[in-house]
């Protein structure tokens, strides 16, 4: 009995030793960040799963996008990989029906063969074109996301009826020497209404008045506060405020283009349907992951939320369903266990989407156990692809194409999650969630300890045995 004792006291020491604490191994780095800062640092062999370093794993903090990889785990296995989002065109009698499925990648281009199209069937719309958005649900931000950010294009709405991804683009110039005109060129003349009430500076005699936009449901944005003339011109992008509004004017406009009469008016109806005479298919569902983890894009992430809980439930996608038919999924046919995070949209972008480093690892372990899933080769690569092209801290030639991973930022967040190939050729995976991050001195050195912290961390990585 005694001798057992001692065996099971070797093993757990044993256990516990292989994974270093943060006094000792790369977690002393932590020291970099200002006071106050929180960390969950997670990092396993690859092949082995067995942990190496682990500090706070278990606590739930913001994942930020890092969230977009359970996203596409859980489409990948529910929608599968031919999935693809399609637009249609239906008529009925005298009405004309837009069928719409949630593509964030449609364009006004797709808009315009879909009503050529229809152009070969008629020039006269006698009766109503009739948008149907029942796909999805009719609440398109999730719970969450702070207004303040709601006028900008990555926090563009989640909504089945999708186009040019929710967002307008305009050039602020000036129209005069002097500079104190200003002009808005918006492309493809998007149906937007800009209302410009800045105060321009030309320095810093009022470095406390920023910059301010608000939004309305009419697609019109006011501007306000402080903005220097050095910072002119440049360009804005709206996030689209009213969906159905702006895909309506887009309709009308390609309608006339067309040279097709509408007698009617264009009508929200999610009960209307037709014989179908066209259709537009997005690009296969791995295009879209690609898109979606290289680039960090919101709006494909939410839609493919709301898409995975349509194809669940059998019933118009939302973001509470798409959440529960997520961690359905990943239970059922993946076996990862994520009842305990607080989970509120696909993209990331809630304040309120709570996951811990362990349960983000367990994702990481089951996408590097099955390769035909393809989801490596979707995510960002040091040096060379997405949002880790240009990585501080992952820059230079040790780390090229040696690191694949998906990063995350929100407010006070620093986050990557990825796999690293070491000095020695180990493959490791790693989890890092950095939040409540708030130098004293944020807008001169936001950056910087997080910086020096990364850099110094994943050094350590790439330098394990």
């Amino acid at each position: 009995m005694l001798k057992y004792t001692y065996f099971l006291f070797a093993l757990f020491f044993s256990c516990f030793a292989n994974a270093q604490t943060p006094a000792s191994g790369p977690g002393k780095y932590l020291a970099e960040l200002p006071a106050g800062a929180e960390a969950s640092l997670l990092v396993a062999d690859a092949n082995t799963g067995q942990t190496l370093f682990s500090h706070d794993a278990e606590t739930l903090r913001p994942p930020a996008s890092v969230q977009k990889v359970i996203t596409a785990l859980a489409a990948r296995l529910q929608l599968g990989k031919e999935f693809r989002f399609h637009t249609d065109i239906e008529v009925k009698d005298n009405d004309v029906i837009f069928r719409f499925s949630g593509d964030p990648s449609l364009r006004r281009d797709d808009i315009r063969r879909l009503v050529a199209s229809l152009k070969r069937e008629t020039s006269i719309i006698r009766g109503n074109v009739y948008l149907n958005g029942a796909a999805f649900d009719d609440f398109e931000l999730a719970d969450g996301l702070p207004w303040d950010n709601l006028g900008i294009c990555y926090s563009a709405p989640s909504s089945s009826i999708s186009l040019d991804n929710n967002c307008a683009v305009a050039k602020m110039l000036f129209t005069d020497e002097n500079k104190t005109q200003i002009d808005f060129q918006i492309s493809r003349d998007a149906p937007i209404n800009i209302i410009n009430k800045l105060d321009l500076t030309d320095g810093l005699e009022k470095r406390y008045c920023k910059f301010r936009l608000m939004a309305d449901n009419t697609n019109q944005y006011t501007l306000g506060g402080c903005l220097g003339r050095h910072e002119i011109p440049r360009f804005l992008s709206f996030a689209v405020q009213n969906t159905e509004l702006y895909a309506a004017e887009m309709i009308r406009r390609e309608l006339k283009h067309a040279g097709i009469e509408l007698q009617g008016n264009v009508i929200r109806n999610d009960r209307a349907s037709g014989r179908i005479i066209a259709r537009h298919e997005s690009e296969a569902l791995p295009v879209l992951l690609d898109e979606m983890l290289k680039d960090s894009d919101n709006l494909i992430a939410d839609n493919l939320l709301k898409a995975v809980g349509r194809s669940y439930y059998q019933e118009p996608g939302s973001f509470d369903n798409g959440v529960s038919a997520t961690k359905a999924v990943l239970k059922d046919k993946a076996g990862i266990d994520l009842a305990s995070a607080a989970l509120a949209d696909g993209s990331g972008l809630s304040r309120n989407n709570r996951m811990s480093a362990s349960q983000i690892m367990s994702v990481l372990q089951y996408i590097h156990a099955h390769p035909e899933l393809e989801l490596w080769q979707a995510m960002a690569e040091a040096g060379k692809s997405g949002t880790l092209r240009y990585r501080y801290s992952l820059r230079g030639d040790t780390f090229k194409g040696k690191v694949k991973g998906k990063t995350g930022t929100l407010y006070g967040t620093f986050n990557i999650a990825g796999m690293m190939t070491t000095a020695t050729g180990t493959p490791l995976l790693f989890v890092q969630i950095v939040t409540n991050y708030h130098h004293p001195d944020y807008h001169r050195h936001e950056k910087r300890e997080i910086r020096n912290f990364e850099k110094k961390f994943y050094q350590s990585l790439y330098s394990m045995k």
